[in-house]
């Protein structure tokens, strides 16, 4: 996985509410035989395509600079709906490294994590200023997500402190799943295990077969 360290990109704006993971990736793109690398063209199908095929000019990430964004300013809910891992498989395939928004649907929020894509939870109305900032000049008023320092910084300069669990930054600025960050705690594992087996021999008692 990707070390997430700062983050200086183009944001997006795209401040519906409730857009769920339905919207952001169909479920038959991930069923049928759909290769997990092949996602990022059909994420938000349903508004980047007109009926014949064609992008809509109209959906945001279609228009540039938006086409080369990293970060995404969300509304509320963002990710909500059924369980399934593909839409933020899809996201980081577009490209998007952090979803900005005043709230996520619970799982979508662990699996960002899961796939190396940060959720930051921010205010509505810092949304909002970041969003008409980035309007003004989407290419040259980048917005910068620093988790060294767990703040968001908008393109005028202003900061805004962001929270997020000591483990999941962790493992982000390491780049390390769940398994690779237990990995680091090996030796300690390790200890722990011998002096268990001392304690308790009979739980790892394993009895002999022919």
């Amino acid at each position: 996985m990707e070390k997430f360290t700062v983050l200086r990109a183009i944001a997006a704006p795209l401040l519906r509410e409730n857009i769920d993971t339905d919207i952001i990736i169909r479920i038959e793109r991930l069923v049928g035989g759909s290769r997990r690398d092949d996602l990022a063209r059909h994420a938000f199908a349903a508004w980047r395509y007109r009926p014949d095929g064609g992008e809509s000019p109209d959906f945001i990430l279609n228009r540039e600079p938006y086409r080369r964004a990293r970060i995404l300013l969300a509304g509320r809910n963002f990710g909500c709906g059924s369980s399934r891992e593909g839409a933020v498989w899809a996201l980081a395939q577009m490209g998007f490294r952090a979803v900005l928004a005043p709230s996520f649907g619970d799982i979508f929020r662990n699996n960002c994590f899961q796939n190396g894509v940060l959720p930051v939870t921010l205010s509505q109305p810092v949304i909002e200023a970041i969003a008409r900032q980035v309007e003004a000049a989407p290419e040259q008023n980048l917005v910068t997500v620093d988790l060294i320092r767990s703040v968001v910084v908008a393109p005028d300069g202003g900061e805004t402190a962001f929270s997020i669990d000591a483990l999941r930054r962790e493992a982000l600025l390491d780049g390390l799943d769940d398994v690779a960050l237990t990995m680091k705690r090996q030796d300690e594992i390790a200890r722990f295990q011998a002096a268990d087996r001392a304690r308790r021999p009979w739980v790892y008692w394993v009895e002999a077969r022919p």
